[in-house]
């Protein structure tokens, strides 16, 4: 299994403007670097498991979430994955996307 670093960059990033942290207290807490923590919020270096796992009690997330942006455990999951996989889409995807779900939603069984 092979991971998107970027996207995982990026849901760092969420998480810890989220707990209203900037990455210099990040650094602080985790006891590295701040331009260690923006290389790891621009997908720009892997993370390792022991840091990852420093992380996720920092910003309350779980490894799940952070790696694959799910939380099989919430209500929210798949709604979650769903606004990741867009936010990289241009807007013609998008639009072919709406179009495709319109009929899914609107489909009479």
């Amino acid at each position: 299994m092979s991971f998107d670093y970027a996207l995982i960059g990026k849901r760092i990033r969420k998480a810890r403007e989220s707990k209203g942290l900037t990455q210099e207290k990040l650094a602080e807490h985790l006891d590295v670097s701040n331009a260690y923590i923006s290389k790891i919020e621009r997908g720009r270096t892997p993370i390792n498991l022991e840091r990852l796992a420093e992380l996720c009690v920092i910003l309350d997330k779980n490894t799940e979430y952070i790696l694959s942006g799910t939380n099989s455990r919430s209500d929210d999951f798949l709604r979650n994955e769903i606004i990741d996989m867009l936010e990289g889409c241009s807007p013609e995807k998008i639009k072919l996307i709406a179009s495709i779900v319109r009929q899914i939603v609107d489909f009479k069984a």
